[in-house]
This record gives structure tokens, sequence and C-alpha cells, in this order.
């Protein structure tokens, strides 16, 4: 096993294209390597217990309790349990958005016209928010088991007014970044573009899914030693599965 991505340990692969989306259960200690393939990527992701799927990540817990704003190598997805869901344990992009959530249909259409899958089929203009509830009603899940997600991709950034901006072209073709999943955990995602994006047409770019297996956090893990809360919150994990 290895915390550091190696090609000849990969177990599987899968692109996801953009404005598409993706669900699937992922094993404790499997990491995925998630690639913007194009450039300008915005991947939204929700995380669930699937053996008690009214736990899942809480934003608000996992940025208190590591003081940051946006997620980068050394922070881990906290659930409202207080458990460490998964870790970024690698990252060319260094910004991942947590704040500012998904498109909904209609800010779509506002933006980048109207195109359904009756009149464009796989060309259709999908939103975030459709994306992730079509991949929650899969497992019985719905509209208020939605919470806030992270954008893995983007950035935003406040200005002198509080307002938030975002800033176009923060992660670049070939950026990656690697999460290693803690718990057991329902990943569910979706590549729609991310609701700040000022671009007018709709092309949101495709992901690469890569995982590999990289066993459990050692006692030197980087995200582990980020700080002493997610020391606790690690043991608070391993507890869950003794």
């Amino acid at each position: 096993m290895s915390a550091v991505f190696e090609p000849a340990a990969v177990l599987w692969e899968e692109t996801i294209p953009g404005g598409n989306h993706w669900s699937g259960l992922i094993r404790r200690g499997t990491a995925l390597r998630i690639t913007d393939l194009e450039g300008g990527a915005n991947l939204a992701a929700l995380f669930y217990n699937p053996e008690d799927k009214l736990e899942r990540y809480n934003m608000p817990d996992s940025l208190k309790a590591q003081h940051t704003a946006y997620l980068t190598t050394g922070n881990v997805c906290y659930s409202d349990m207080g458990r460490v869901m998964c870790s970024i344990i690698g990252d060319s992009v260094g910004w991942h958005d947590t704040f500012c959530g998904v498109t909904d249909a209609a800010m779509i259409e506002a933006q980048y016209g109207k195109a359904t899958f009756q009149t464009h089929r796989n060309a259709m203009h999908r939103s975030g928010k459709d994306g992730l509830l079509v991949e929650l009603a899969k497992y019985g899940l719905g509209k208020r088991d939605l919470v806030a997600n992270v954008n893995f991709f983007s950035k935003a950034v406040p200005d002198d007014n509080g307002a938030l901006n975002f800033v176009a072209g923060h992660s670049k073709a070939g950026d990656y970044v690697d999460v290693r999943f803690d718990m057991n955990v329902l990943l569910v995602l979706s590549a729609a573009p991310h609701p700040l994006d000022p671009a007018t047409e709709y092309k949101p770019a495709a992901v690469k899914l890569t995982a590999w297996y990289a066993g459990a956090a050692a006692p030197d893990d980087v995200c582990r030693t980020q700080c002493e809360q997610n020391a606790r919150g690690f043991i608070n994990t391993e507890r869950y599965y003794l």
C-alpha cells in the first residue's frame, strides 16, 4: 500500500464528462486521484456514511476545526459526528472552494440558455444541483439530504466588501487532488459549472477518477498531524471501525 500515487497500483479509472455526474461506494483505505483533464474544471462533491446515511460531510465543522476557509493538502473532511471521512494527501492546485455551493436549473438557463435532454440529448445543460439529486436518488436520498459541498478545482475569494469573486483559470489541465477515504464513503459528484463562473458558454471540463489502495493514516500522516483536532478526529474514526 502507498499514500503516494503510484500508477502501477491503480485499481480502476473512470472519466466524468463535463456537466455529468457520478456516485459510488469508496472503501476505507482507498484513495482517488481526481484530475482536471482540460483546465477550469469544477467538481462538486458530497460525502455520506453508507451504513448510516444521516451521517454526512459537515462543512462548518470541517472549516472551524482546521481554522481554514478552503481545502488543500493536510486538510480533512469531517462528518457531523466528528469523524474524518476523507483527507487530502496530495494537491497540485492549492485551494478548493467550500462556500459557494452548486448551480440550479434556473441559474444555468439564465446564464447559458435552455438546452434540455429532449432537444440536445447528451449536450444538454445540466445544473450541479440536478446532477447531485439524480445520484442521491439512487440511494434513497433527496433534496433534504443536500448539504454544503466541496467544489474541487475552484477558487473564490472575497473583495473588500465581502463579495466572493471567482478566480478564472485557477486549475490547469493535468492538475490533480489526491483524496484518501478514511471511512467507507458514499461519494456523490457533479462536474457542472461553478455557480460564480462568469463564462457565457456552457462548456464544463471533464475530470478523471483514478483509484488506488493507500491504507490507513500513519501516526505521522500529514493530515493527522495538521492540528490537534485532526488527531482527535482520526481517533474517532478508528474507534468507529474497531
